[in-house]
């Protein structure tokens, strides 16, 4: 079973562009970065703070997952911050960010080698009917825009791992060390808005807070797609609320909905809940 739920009926547009956020909602190459993020800054900060590790890791938790769908120097700011708040000297950002890309490749090597060399299918490390759903948009005419927070050549690399860099027309952009010029938001404004006639032709996907944010505060209809990334079916019951605050219309759990979703997305949805 496959989760659609509508929030908001009042959805039909002529849309012109489509705009996908990358991990969690088409990639699930980096599943697991979570932990891994949450593990090192508790390290980091109960070395300097002096406080009970679990108290450190559910400040870490909290701020961590408030800046998700940030590029994730966003994070490492965040983190140094707290380093400093708590009496320490805190590393350059950048040191941060560098320290925990490396124990997130390692983590997740075995993925990205076992696609290189094809010991493992694209379709594994992908949200249930990515491809499917991927086609159907490129062959209504839409074009199709990807951008992510993770650092743009290691989207660029997963991006083409997975088979499914050929389907932006629009481009596919990631996180920069020049951080400030770069964001979801300025893709919107300065790349995707210029070619439509307004934000109201603007359809969006996405797993984090602040891409459905920035769908919506440009007058686009924003998919949440609360994907359970560890068993690939149903939702993630801690997404799905975020998704919803932040202003999701729809939500779903992965695209084995694309049948009933996209006509009803182009055409005007009614249910309030269904699954299917």
């Amino acid at each position: 079973m496959s989760y659609l739920e509508w929030i908001n009926t009042d959805i039909h547009r002529d849309f012109k562009a489509v705009l996908f956020d990358f991990d969690g909602t088409l990639s699930l190459i980096r599943e697991g970065w979570q932990p891994i993020m949450y593990g090192y800054f508790t390290e980091v900060l109960t070395a300097v703070s002096g406080l009970p590790e679990a108290e450190i890791y559910n400040l870490v938790k909290d701020f961590v997952d408030l800046l998700t769908g940030e590029q994730t120097i966003y994070q490492c700011i965040r983190l140094a911050e707290e380093v400093r708040k708590h009496g320490g000297q805190p590393e350059d950002p950048l040191v941060y960010k560098a320290e925990y890309s490396r124990r997130l490749l390692a983590h997740i090597a075995h993925r990205r080698e076992a696609l290189a060399c094809g010991a493992a299918d694209p379709e594994e490390y992908l949200v249930p009917g990515s491809i499917e759903l991927l086609e159907e948009l490129r062959s209504r005419g839409l074009t199709l825009y990807l951008a992510s927070g993770t650092d743009h050549e290691h989207v660029l690399e997963e991006a083409q791992a997975l088979k499914i860099d050929q389907y932006f027309n629009g481009g596919i952009f990631g996180a920069l060390d020049d951080y400030e010029n770069f964001s979801k938001e300025q893709v919107i404004r300065e790349l995707i808005l210029p070619k439509i006639d307004s934000g109201h032709g603007l359809l969006g996907f996405g797993d984090g807070y602040v891409e459905i944010e920035n769908v919506k505060a440009a007058g686009g209809i924003a998919v949440g797609v609360a994907s359970n990334e560890r068993e690939r079916r149903g939702i993630d019951a801690w997404k799905r609320p975020r998704l919803v605050r932040a202003g999701a219309d729809v939500i779903i759990g992965d695209y084995r909905v694309r049948e009933k979703l996209i006509p009803e997305l182009m055409g005007g949805g009614k249910a309030c809940v269904s699954h299917v």
